[in-house]
């Protein structure tokens, strides 16, 4: 409940941006009372500007909409959780996540690169580019895109049976990226595939 929300003396409460599919950690900013009620509302997430005082929507003027899923604050009641459907990247640099810089552990982008991916063809979907591999597939039509999953999986098998790690990593990542260009055909999302997934665990 919004009154259960314990706002900051400056009237703020951290709001963390989360991908409703991939669960991958997308942005934190702040947001006042209006904003919070407004992002619940929705359709889309609206945050405070600290720096310009004013309410902002994300993806107002880039394009990169937040499309909010759900809104969950933590056990002490200062810190909201916004789960979205994030179209095209959430950082201002450019990049998917905001957090990419590593303190310590691995390549941060592992658990991004594949909502990365999936933007990249859901843009190329929307905004079409001559010489766009992606593009021939899509305009190619459902047959030309099953042929190269079914080509992709014929790839990864024999891949397996040579028992190389480096050409079933390769293999593998051409074949989830025209399972990929499916879904993208298709309407879906990898959010479908992943719901799945969740069912079965």
């Amino acid at each position: 409940m919004l009154e259960d929300i314990k706002f900051g003396p400056d009237g703020l409460v951290p709001a963390i941006a989360q991908d409703a599919e991939s669960l991958e950690v997308l942005m934190l900013a702040w947001m006042d009372r209006e904003a919070l009620e407004k992002t619940v509302k929705g359709p889309y997430a609206t945050y405070y500007s600290r720096s310009r005082k004013e309410l902002w929507v994300k993806g107002a003027t880039s394009g990169n909409l937040q499309e909010v899923v759900s809104v969950r604050y933590d056990c002490d009641a200062d810190a909201v959780l916004v789960k979205v459907r994030q179209k095209g990247v959430a950082c201002h640099t450019g990049a998917r996540s905001c957090f990419f810089n590593a303190v310590k552990g691995g390549d941060v982008a592992d658990a991004s690169i594949l909502g990365e991916l999936f933007a990249v063809i859901e843009d190329r979907k929307a905004n079409p580019r001559e010489g766009s591999y992606t593009n021939k597939l899509l305009t190619g039509g459902l047959d030309r895109i099953l042929k190269k999953v079914g080509e992709e999986a014929g790839e990864v098998i024999i891949a397996g049976k040579n028992e190389d790690p480096d050409e079933i990593a390769y293999e593998a990542a051409d074949l989830i990226y025209h399972l990929f260009v499916l879904l993208a055909q298709q309407g879906m999302t990898p959010g479908d595939v992943y719901a799945k997934l969740r069912e079965r665990r």
